[in-house]
């Protein structure tokens, strides 16, 4: 039997959408049983939080998009993983990630290869979303799973005028989604 498993959403949030986002990814992490999620802000992180992602079997990345890649914000952190990095203290774990824009493309996919870039220098694995575009046919619609078409992690859009209650469904449903599978797949490798 597998023993239990703990996975790591650390995410920084400038208006509160990625935050929204953060908590639906947990939230279908927490539906694989065995499962422990903790919620990282990363930008007050702790040195309690940062021994829950050095024991965690993964860590799922979040952040906004700003001007074309991930905030200053989530960049800090990853600056504050150099001395973890020289040791490859989190080699092999499991890495994911969501990110979040203004516009229905806004870039997110340099975001996502950031996110992804980092969790190689890092050696993680990365898990990627693990679905097809959604609402790309004429019988399909806007709240299909991956409505937005990536690959590599969970997009949301989020309209720069509303708050984070107003977030799509679909984008939520896909964080779910992403933390469901990222969860799945560390209780495989759980020796």
């Amino acid at each position: 039997m597998s023993r239990e498993t703990t996975v790591a959403v650390a995410y920084h949030s400038g208006y509160g959408h990625t935050a929204r986002q953060a908590e639906a990814v947990r939230q279908g992490a927490e539906e694989v049983a065995g499962t422990t999620v903790h919620l990282i802000a990363v930008d007050e992180i702790t040195d309690e939080q940062w021994a829950v992602l050095d024991a965690a079997d993964a860590i799922i990345f979040g952040s906004p998009t700003y001007l074309g890649d991930v905030s200053a914000g989530f960049r800090t952190f990853v600056e504050k993983t150099s001395g973890r990095w020289m040791k490859q203290e989190w080699k092999d774990k499991l890495a994911a990630g969501f990110v979040n824009s203004g516009a229905k493309s806004g870039d997110k996919l340099h975001s996502l290869q950031s996110l992804s870039l980092f969790a190689a220098q890092h050696s993680m694995t990365w898990v990627n979303l693990g679905l097809l575009p959604g609402w790309n046919k004429s019988t399909a619609s806007e709240y299909d799973l991956n409505r937005l078409g990536f690959w590599l992690g969970a997009a949301a859009q989020s309209n720069g005028d509303q708050g984070a209650d107003a977030m799509h469904k679909s984008d939520l449903s896909t964080a779910e989604h992403l933390g469901r599978r990222v969860a799945e797949q560390a209780r495989r490798f759980a020796v």
